[in-house]
């Protein structure tokens, strides 16, 4: 069966939305049908990938105006008939095609101070209680594809990229400041410098 896709192709000065048709079988993902493409039609389409399986983040796309993991989006989530659009994520600038310039986050990971390991107790030890170390684990499984960035509206839509450090980071913040062995202070950064309106 053929399917229908709306690609956008183009780099951070100009772009447009190209058509195309390809085949498609059952339990195929979005990202199968950008390869298909790539394969059939436009060989120089640029798209971001690494794992296909939903583990590194790095095919974040929009599909039909929504922004999702393009490994793990199946294309029997959309009716046969329907035509899939796929675009780089909006809260971002754009380098080529499906790819997206990220390099904003990485320097405001940057930005946030790092774990600070405590003295260890006077038996020489470090002491963790389970609850606080299940605790933390929730937060690092974040796969930094950037998504929670993308549908915050507050760099999305009012690209205040210089007053929010966006969701992404405030969780790792959180989990810093969580840390049972982190005894660094990052609260006065997080109200005045990283935009959390507390």
């Amino acid at each position: 069966m053929d399917r229908k896709f709306k690609v956008w192709r183009g780099n951070k000065k100009s772009g447009e939305f190209i058509s195309y048709s390809v085949a498609v079988e059952q339990g195929m993902v979005v990202l199968d049908a950008v390869h298909r493409i790539q394969a059939e039609h436009a060989s120089d389409l640029a798209v971001r990938w690494n794992c296909k399986a939903g583990k590194c983040g790095s095919c974040s796309v929009e599909i039909n105006g929504k922004p999702k993991l393009a490994c793990m989006t199946r294309l029997n989530d959309y009716r046969e008939d329907e035509e899939i659009t796929i675009q780089p994520i909006k809260a971002f600038p754009i380098i080529k095609d499906l790819v997206a310039d990220f390099s904003w986050n990485y320097e405001q990971n940057k930005r946030i101070q790092p774990l600070k390991i405590r003295a260890r107790d006077k038996d020489g030890n470090h002491r963790m209680f389970q609850r606080d170390v299940e605790r933390i684990q929730e937060f690092r499984k974040c796969i930094e594809c950037f998504l929670c960035q993308d549908v915050c509206h507050v760099l999305r839509d009012h690209n205040k990229k210089d007053k929010f450090i966006g969701p992404r980071f405030m969780i790792r913040l959180a989990s810093l400041e969580m840390h049972p062995l982190d005894e660094a202070d990052r609260i006065p950064a997080i109200k005045e410098e990283f935009g959390s309106g507390m």
